[in-house]
């Protein structure tokens, strides 16, 4: 089931398109990708989730029904350009944005203890914003985003300016609140975050949806037919060996051993790779080589730059 559809939705400003025809289909339960590069139109396609702004044309179904302004208190945004008030004490801070999303006063004191103190951020309690660090700040903001437990969760770069620690911390909840039923939509530059959290994703270029599905079904899509190989043996013999069935891509000797990226060609299978490779030595190891996320971006881009 699908708890966010994006039906055609256009957005344009003066003199620019920032979104064309888009759809989407955001599945419920699930860490949905947002990707693009800068100014692709990622931030104007969450601002009109958030019901920030509206769409020219299409519409957006938010678990079964139309989107409403309603459906607000139902979404928790953290968005890239972080807004605590520098001048207020944080704890107060705090109690002010949980009550704003429905939570009681004493609800929301009650829930923003347990996660200052999970967050290890107590004692800033009653220090004013302005003092404290930036990943501070970014911990009150991500508590705040989640607090009151909204069925939809966006997060826009929510490791900027984190270190490994405090990294690791965030993906342990966002994958702790996928795993009681949220559903996330997750926007970063971070590929390798990409494909540690999320199920799905969607890329877009220039205004434009240009790819999207399953993680593991695209990556399948765009592989190469490329297998890393460990070899004890004559490969040189192997080499010479080679017409039309491979091509290597790397190489590297260590103790007698090859380490080798090779490329099959014109259909040849595995089984003929090993049995060429086999009577010339020893396979250690084989593994087929995957492309990452960060590659597929990389090359789609490219492709639809070069048809420009």
């Amino acid at each position: 089931m699908n708890f966010i559809e994006i039906k055609n939705v256009n957005k344009a400003f003066v003199n620019h398109q920032a979104l064309s025809d888009i759809n989407l289909e955001i599945p419920e339960g699930k860490i949905f990708g947002l990707l693009g590069p800068n100014g692709a139109g990622k931030t104007t396609l969450i601002r009109i989730i958030n019901n920030i702004t509206l769409p020219d044309s299409g519409h957006v179904i938010f678990n079964g029904h139309p989107l409403q302004s309603s459906h607000i208190q139902h979404i928790g945004y953290l968005p890239e350009e972080r807004g605590l008030y520098k001048k207020m004490k944080t704890g107060e801070q705090a109690m002010y944005f949980a009550q704003l999303k429905g939570l009681s006063k004493n609800d929301a004191y009650k829930k923003l203890k347990y996660w200052f103190q999970k967050f290890e951020i107590e004692t800033w309690w009653n220090k004013k914003v302005e003092e404290l660090s930036k990943g501070m700040q970014q911990k009150v903001q991500f508590i705040v985003t989640i607090l009151h437990e909204p069925k939809l969760l966006i997060f826009d770069e929510p490791f900027s300016g984190f270190d490994p620690i405090n990294v690791n911390l965030l993906k342990n909840e966002i994958l702790s609140l996928k795993e009681k039923g949220h559903t996330i939509i997750f926007s970063t530059h971070n590929m390798a975050s990409v494909e540690e959290l999320c199920d799905n994703i969607a890329l877009i270029n220039k205004s434009k949806k240009v790819l999207d599905g399953n993680v593991q079904e695209i990556k399948e899509k765009y592989k190469s037919n490329e297998f890393e190989i460990h070899f004890k043996g004559n490969f040189d013999k192997f080499s010479a060996s080679i017409t039309t069935e491979y091509e290597i891509k790397e190489l590297s000797k260590n103790n007698g051993n090859t380490i080798c990226r090779v490329k099959l060609l014109n259909n040849t299978s595995t089984n003929q790779l090993l049995s060429s490779m086999l009577q010339y030595g020893q396979i250690i190891g084989l593994n087929e080589v995957m492309p990452s996320i960060n590659d597929i971006f990389i090359k789609v881009v490219e492709d639809i730059n070069k048809k420009v």
